[in-house]
């Protein structure tokens, strides 16, 4: 078990399947394998909402070997897509959803071989970007397991950065792909709208903010597991263009010479560490080293009151899918509900619809002008997290902004947000962490969170290369050459190392 357990540790799922395929592994042994680390790194990184063991097992027992990820453990995260008879927290203490049908993305991901040991961790209906709940506790990094593994796909990061999975579902509404990517040193690629369908447990997700796809070690990992689950479906409303070559050819290619933009600023005009910006300039010098053109530049149209357009939309989602769920369970499910979730959904309560097509239409607008001020860069560079991965707890309300949060929940004033001088406040404490992701969530472009930088205390932070709708072959591309030249596909989490774990664990 232990030589198993050490190739799954180290290789990526490509590998895997390599292996599985060639007859030199079994899948029932990786399986056995990722269930075995998965026990083990558990009370460490507690990443896991259900597992799914003996159907994995009865999986491994029945693949096709020939299939192209055959046997490569998987893990699904717990929010939005529908598993058969798999109980959908969704993070919340709330009565989970059980459905009777599984969602396209998931007959798509066993269809390639790929075997779901578990369901991954989520925050309450992924409204933060770090992964703690009432229902499942403090999800931690594998770096550091003092610290978060950013959200909402935090279980799912936790679980590929562990070495229990080579690859994860993930989803990305506000950058919940991107920032668990960043924080835990692995690839994360939000990809364009329609290019996954979300089907058939909805059409889409927060007027089309919300995106699938996964998080990986590889570059190579992301675009094959694109190549095989992308594309439409019947019931899926619209969908991205064609991609002009195979995701995976992209990410095999040199990328020739391309034209990169940098994006420096705080669209909040919040604080960027000083860690966060030698991650950002050590991407931009990956960049040259490729030998492309690097220009700096503004996106003027990106600011607090587009922010604040983002976070009236993400609220007035909230309090639809609060109600929807309350009539679900024939009853109200504020009161189960986290305070920060609750105040969020009454927020979404305040406003007319009039208004909610207004916003819509500004952040409408925001994006037609930064597409098209921003169509000559091949990609543009930014941050994804402002600061390293902070220690757990570190997105908690104290002081000022409890009392905030305290006295819109018990004295329902919610509709003390309609002041810009209390939704700023209120905005700044959500998103001080993370400033830039929603952007791409907004607009509907790609953009691939890259492992670039480590910092000295040994904490990982990603930087985004955002493409031009409809393009991750560029982004693909341009990313496995950053891969190359920064060795980070080497890299590992110090946490329970195969070879520091007795043969009997």
């Amino acid at each position: 078990m232990n030589d198993i357990e050490t190739l799954l540790w180290e290789t990526d799922a490509t590998g895997l399947a390599e292996r599985v395929n060639g007859g030199d592994v079994a899948p029932l042994e990786l399986v056995d394998a990722a269930i075995a680390r998965a026990e083990a790194t558990g009370h460490d990184i507690n990443a896991i909402a259900e597992k799914l063991y003996d159907s994995a097992r009865e999986q491994a027992k029945a693949v096709d070997r020939a299939l192209p990820f055959a046997g490569v453990p998987f893990a699904i995260k717990d929010l939005a897509i529908a598993i058969e008879g798999v109980p959908m927290h969704s993070g919340s203490t709330a009565p989970p959803l059980v459905p009777d049908f599984s969602s396209v993305m998931v007959d798509r991901y066993r269809a390639a071989g790929l075997i779901p040991i578990a369901t991954s961790t989520s925050p309450e209906y992924g409204l933060r970007l770090v992964t703690e709940s009432k229902r499942f506790g403090i999800t931690r990094n594998p770096w550091n397991r003092n610290h978060v593994t950013g959200g909402s796909s935090g279980g799912a990061a936790a679980l590929v950065a562990a070495g229990v999975v080579p690859a994860a579902h993930a989803s990305d509404g506000g950058g919940s792909i991107r920032v668990p990517a960043a924080c835990c040193g692995l690839v994360g690629l939000k990809t364009s709208r329609g290019r996954i369908p979300l089907t058939p447990l909805s059409s889409e997700s927060w007027y089309g903010f919300v995106v699938d796809h996964v998080v990986t070690r590889s570059v190579r990992d992301s675009a094959r597991l694109l190549d095989l689950t992308h594309g439409p479906d019947l019931l899926a409303p619209y969908q991205a263009r064609e991609p002009s070559e195979p995701f995976a050819q992209a990410a095999a290619r040199d990328p020739g010479k391309l034209t990169i933009g940098v994006y420096r600023k705080s669209p909040l005009g919040l604080e960027i560490s000083s860690d966060t910006m030698i991650a950002l300039e050590k991407a931009v010098s990956l960049a040259r080293d490729g030998g492309h053109s690097v220009e700096e530049i503004d996106l003027p149209m990106i600011d607090r009151a587009f922010m604040a357009d983002f976070a009236r939309a993400v609220a007035s989602a909230t309090a639809g899918f609060v109600r929807a769920e309350s009539i679900r369970n024939g009853r109200s499910i504020g009161p189960e509900l986290e305070r920060a979730t609750r105040v969020l959904a009454r927020f979404g309560e305040v406003f007319s619809a009039g208004e909610l097509y207004a916003a819509l239409e500004r952040l409408a607008a925001a994006s037609r002008d930064l597409i098209a001020r921003t169509a000559k860069y091949d990609a543009v560079l930014m941050p994804v997290i402002a600061h390293p991965p902070l220690k757990v707890g570190a997105m908690n309300p104290t002081g000022a902004d409890e009392f905030l949060e305290n006295t819109l929940d018990r004295l329902r004033l919610t509709r003390l947000l309609r002041i810009d001088q209390f939704l700023g406040q209120l905005m700044d404490k959500s998103l001080w962490f993370t400033h830039w992701p929603a952007i791409q969530n907004v607009t509907g472009q790609p953009s691939i969170s890259m492992p670039v930088h480590v910092t000295d205390a040994g904490l990982p932070i990603g930087i985004q290369a955002a493409g031009r709708p409809g393009d991750e072959t560029t982004l693909l591309s341009f990313a496995a050459q950053m891969e190359k030249l920064s060795g980070w596909l080497d890299r590992r989490a110090p946490l329970r190392r195969p070879e520091a774990i007795p043969a009997a664990a």
